[in-house]
């Protein structure tokens, strides 16, 4: 405790570490040195994450909570990434997937705001928020756990690597203040994959090939074309009869916005005010992050070097302060002024731009659109290996480049993330959360949103910390394993619309559903897709069949459209049970429910114990 007061007395000295944890047990060492005139601090901790994004946070909380010493390096001053320093409080999708840290964020939404009706304050979604309220509410959680500590201020400058395995990385400040961080577990949570080049894993960029992915719906050649991004503002109703209008920007031209309220130039403001509430928010605040004629850039930076590309985003900055400037201005606006108490920024503006799209790791799992569209229909069984639920459809920005190909944005169902998709093909020490992980370009236009970005980092912080306790890499690690973790965290691994945590059978039909024995039912569904089990309803000795058979290929498939009854289902699974061990023979020869069945299957064969690869193939 001495050795880590003094520690603490250093940071707290040199103002290095803005707004340092109550307990400091993540951090084993910090000795300042001095390089070519650069102050070094050297820590040493578990789990280092990259980013205090939206995945980066909930990483860091979540692998503090298993008990590991985590490490959370960010370069604003907030926590949260895409829904607070990066203006977007409003969250896209699973608004019916109320799944692990996501419903816990959102639970304390709801509670400070006063209901669920103090969070529906927009069209765009159900749950809207003030940025910085959502920077304190993550700031509480992660200032509860013990295991855990958060430095600010630093940007990634290099990874640490030894021969083929990242052992942490190195990161500057302002000050040009040298941070070396050495851990077991490194997890890039940046937006962009920051990392990947650095770390020398493989990564796509860009759209991909239908001929690669096998996506009738991509382009048919490769490009470098990234998604549009944003930079978000916050407007504020300063009431009636002020005038809250900016000075005129830089290279403003009022043209690049007309139909941002009409398809037609905006001569009538009657549908003005709708283009606004699409993102208001509580305390009569509007998010300004609107694609249509708005404040959408296409920049192509992310491969960048950093201060060049820093130069780059001051165009994002410039082009919102124009669009702000013409709804106020001829738009009539004026009593709508940027918000004076979020962003602690020159320009008001968030923190950093909303990046939809950069670097995407070349991992153990590809995620395409096709293995959303239709899960049962491909090679590999990845719906087995989940770790995350989202129901957001294809949503791809690209008005500002008239140079990307039109893609087509078919319907999906509900979907998840396989675990695969966050671990490097070769790489070792390294696991990817956020935006950046394993998935085609196309369908990275659902798995971006801002949920199951949450959603996919707790499974990254899992996977970390079960890493770091079973002193294994992440490949190395069982799929069910992780899974198991996180369902006891009451997060979702199969994404069901008509069963939630509170169920007394969440877990069984989880683990079944995620074995491929009994089907699930996907369903497009406009902006909030599903996928249904059905639990009161029945099934046939040739669906039962089929679903044993994938399981277990001795099990002869009875093509036979006769319910399924419940003593039948155990004479099935009695003969493939292992080492012929009875099971009970209580259930009657009437039609069993898909619920019962579930029931039986967990509680008898208990299949979802038996390991699978990163493919969702059964091993021996």
């Amino acid at each position: 405790m001495k050795y880590i007061m003094y520690v603490f007395l250093i940071f707290v000295a040199i103002n290095a570490f803005a707004q340092p944890q109550h307990k400091k047990r993540a951090l084993q060492e910090s000795i300042p040195k001095q390089d070519n005139a650069i102050v070094i601090f050297e820590i040493t901790t578990d789990i280092l994450v990259i980013g205090g994004t939206t995945g980066g946070t909930s990483a860091g909380i979540t692998a503090a909570r298993e008990g590991v010493k985590t490490l959370i390096v960010e370069e604003t001053p907030w926590l949260g990434g895409m829904l607070t320093a990066q203006g977007v409080g409003a969250c896209d999708g699973n608004s019916h997937l109320p799944s692990g840290i996501w419903n816990e964020f959102r639970d304390k939404l709801r509670t400070r705001y006063g209901g669920i009706g103090g969070v529906w304050t927009g069209w765009v979604s159900s749950t809207l928020f003030e940025p910085h309220v959502g920077d304190s509410i993550f700031k509480a959680m992660a200032q509860a756990e013990e295991y855990l500590d958060v430095v600010y201020g630093y940007h990634l400058k290099d990874i640490i690597k030894n021969g083929n395995a990242v052992e942490g990385a190195i990161f500057l400040n302002e000050k040009n203040e040298k941070l070396i961080v050495k851990a077991k577990i490194t997890i890039d949570a940046t937006d962009i994959g920051e990392s990947l080049k650095m770390a020398g894993a493989a990564y796509r960029y860009g759209m991909d090939s239908g001929k690669e992915t096998g996506e009738s719906n991509a382009p048919e050649e490769a490009n470098n074309i990234v998604q549009d991004l944003t930079c978000v503002a916050i407007l504020k109703d300063y009431g009636e009869g002020a005038d809250k209008t900016i000075p005129k920007p830089r290279d403003y031209n009022p043209q690049n916005f007309y139909g941002c309220c009409e398809e037609t130039v905006d001569k009538v403001k009657i549908d003005c005010q709708r283009m606004l509430d699409y993102g208001k928010m509580p305390n009569n605040k509007y998010m300004i992050n609107w694609p249509k004629f708005g404040n959408d850039v296409y920049l192509n930076v992310v491969e960048l070097p950093r201060e060049e590309r820093e130069k780059e985003l001051q165009k994002a900055r410039d082009f919102t302060l124009q669009f702000v400037y013409y709804i106020q201005h001829e738009l009539g606006f004026k009593h709508l002024g940027l918000a004076d108490d979020e962003f602690d920024t020159p320009d008001l503006l968030a923190y950093k731009p909303y990046h939809r799209e950069g670097r995407r790791l070349k991992g153990l799992s590809f995620l395409t659109f096709n293995h959303v569209a239709d899960r049962y229909g491909q090679k590999e069984s990845l719906y087995r290996t989940g770790i995350s639920v989202g129901d957001y459809p294809v949503d791809h920005h690209h008005g500002k480049n008239p140079d990307a190909p039109k893609i087509g944005f078919d319907p999906v169902p509900s979907f998840n993330i396989p675990l695969g998709s966050l671990i490097p093909e070769q790489v070792n020490g390294l696991i990817v959360a956020d935006k950046a992980i394993s998935v085609s370009n196309l369908i990275n236009g659902s798995t971006r949103l801002q949920p199951i970005v949450l959603l996919t980092g707790q499974a990254a912080g899992i996977l970390a910390a079960l890493a770091v306790k079973e002193e294994k890499q992440p490949r190395e690690m069982s799929v069910r394993m992780v899974q198991s973790t996180l369902l006891d965290r009451k997060a979702y691994i199969v994404p069901l619309y008509d069963i939630q945590p509170d169920d007394p059978d969440f877990e069984a039909i989880q683990k079944i559903c995620a074995t491929g024995i009994l089907k699930m039912i996907g369903e497009p569904f406009g902006w909030a897709n599903r996928t249904w089990f059905y639990p009161d309803s029945t099934i046939t000795i040739a669906e039962f069949t089929k679903g044993l058979n994938l399981y277990d290929t001795s099990v002869e498939i009875v093509d036979s459209d006769k319910q399924l009854t419940g003593k039948t289902a155990i004479d099935y699974i009695q003969k493939i049970v292992e080492h012929g061990k009875p099971v009970t023979n209580e259930y009657k020869d009437t039609p069993v429910t898909k619920r019962e069945l579930a029931r039986i299957l967990h509680a008898t064969l208990n299949p979802f114990d038996r390991e699978i690869d990163f493919n969702g193939y059964y091993k021996n």
